[in-house]
């Protein structure tokens, strides 16, 4: 009914850049908080910050200072700036939405389907 559909991902040196986007699309009525999660093999999930709907933001420690999350609710995008990466952001990059969507299911909280970014020389 929702999906989330991340791109941007790929290699980058230390100290390099990457812009991740999230687009979501199906039966949305409204957005509210949006967020990205990260995984490395082995390891728990774990958050690396999230958006409300008014644009309030939380960032994790490790990446506060480095990456900005952002979004446009007129796209149903958000998006993440990652800004002097070490190699230890390396990781399966999620996104998640919680959604209310315009059928009868009501509020839903989505993944998206993870973006891998590796920060090597």
């Amino acid at each position: 009914q929702v999906q989330l559909v991340e791109s941007g991902g790929g290699l980058v040196q230390p100290g390099g850049s990457l812009r991740l986007s999230c687009a979501a699309s199906g039966s949305i009525f409204s957005i509210l908080a949006m967020g990205w999660y990260r995984q490395v093999p082995g390891k728990q999930r774990e958050s690396v910050g999230t958006i409300t709907r008014a644009g309030s933001t939380n960032y994790a420690d490790p990446v506060k200072g480095r990456f900005t999350i952002s979004r446009d609710n007129a796209k149903n995008t958000v998006y993440l700036q990652m800004n002097s990466l070490k190699p230890e952001d390396t990781a399966v990059y999620y996104c998640n939405a919680g959604v209310i969507a315009t059928t009868s299911v009501g509020y839903l909280e989505v993944w998206g389907q993870g973006t891998l970014v590796t920060v090597s020389s």
